[in-house]
């Protein structure tokens, strides 16, 4: 439990961190914080406070600056809320996640959260059910079969998949009148999970064949995830001299199913959240900060969007960016 003066001390070095992006001393703290306290006090209770983790202490600097920690007590606790967005940056959101273009919807949230953060936005595209009115198998070399897959609508995909053990035509013939016969109509979803159910019944290798053919169809679930203004943390100060973070964070943006599952922590709650890095496992990266929110359309969670930035921002604006973001993309994709 922190007293009133070291909250207020530790709330004033953290926004003034969040401005300048220097190291903080006891005197820019004393003017800043209002406090009329001597410059030993302010050396005591920042020397408590760094004992408790909230702050550190940079080899070059004789400021201080916040942890994962004392962003976290900072925004759980500390945090003001205010308007942050003016009218014409609304306006702005407005017009480009028009209702009539949901894939644009989509790909423009990412880059509106982009302009407005500075930093990083991202998206998960929808999820909807893939559904086949028909399957094909065609042997294209040993262990090598092409899979064509028609959905009701008339759109065809072409995967390619290498088998545990080789396939005649006949065998991939056989497979196919199976899948087209039992399964014709149903999601990808319900397909695997009837596979795995009746795999006992079927020749082991045709099962084989057959789920793998349904996974190279419906990879990741279906779902996409959207990035946009991973350029911008080339000129954030925490990372522009690491080349080494750079490096990390660029894999992770990469590495999509990664990014899934940190967003996928994020769907699972209501409203917004915010992730720092060095805190728990869901943020991998000390330096980095996740605010994010799921998005509902016709009352249903579908998806979640967010920004991705250094622990050093201003998490009053990003919060109502996500905020106000996510509720206009749930009106522009819901049905009228």
């Amino acid at each position: 439990m922190l007293d009133d003066r070291s909250r207020s001390l530790l709330k004033t070095l953290v926004e003034r961190y969040i401005a300048d992006g220097q190291p903080v001393g006891s005197r820019t703290l004393s003017k800043a914080s209002g406090l009329e306290l001597s410059p030993a006090t302010i050396r005591n209770v920042m020397s408590d406070l760094e004992e408790l983790g909230l702050i550190a202490s940079p080899h070059t600097s004789a400021g201080r600056v916040p942890t994962a920690l004392g962003y976290r007590l900072f925004v759980d606790t500390m945090l003001t809320a205010r308007p942050a967005l003016f009218e014409t940056e609304v306006q702005q959101l407005q017009g480009q996640l028009l209702p009539d273009q949901p894939q644009r919807v989509i790909a423009h949230a990412a880059q509106v959260l982009s302009s407005l953060s500075s930093f990083v936005g991202v998206i998960t595209a929808p999820r909807k059910p893939s559904v086949f009115r028909h399957i094909e198998f065609l042997r294209l070399s040993e262990r090598r079969v092409l899979v064509i897959l028609v959905s009701p609508d008339g759109d065809v995909q072409n995967r390619v998949i290498v088998t545990a053990q080789d396939h005649s035509q006949q065998e991939l013939q056989e497979a196919a009148n199976r899948l087209n016969a039992q399964y014709t109509g149903l999601t990808l979803e319900v397909v695997r999970e009837r596979l795995r159910a009746e795999v006992e019944q079927l020749r082991g290798e045709i099962a084989t064949l057959m789920s793998a053919a349904v996974q190279a169809a419906d990879p990741e679930g279906g779902e996409q995830v959207v990035i946009s203004g991973e350029r911008n943390l080339l000129a954030v100060q925490d990372f522009g001299q690491d080349l080494g973070s750079l490096r990390r964070l660029f894999g992770l943006f990469e590495e999509k199913a990664q990014l899934m599952r940190l967003l996928d922590t994020s769907s699972r709650a209501e409203g917004v959240r915010i992730f720092i890095g060095g805190e728990s496992q869901v943020v991998p990266f000390e330096e980095l900060s996740i605010v994010s929110s799921p998005y509902e359309v016709d009352g249903q969670v579908v998806g979640t969007l967010g920004v991705i930035g250094p622990t050093r921002m201003a998490y009053d604006r990003m919060i109502q960016i996500v905020d106000v973001t996510a509720r206009m993309v749930g009106q522009a994709l819901s049905t009228r």
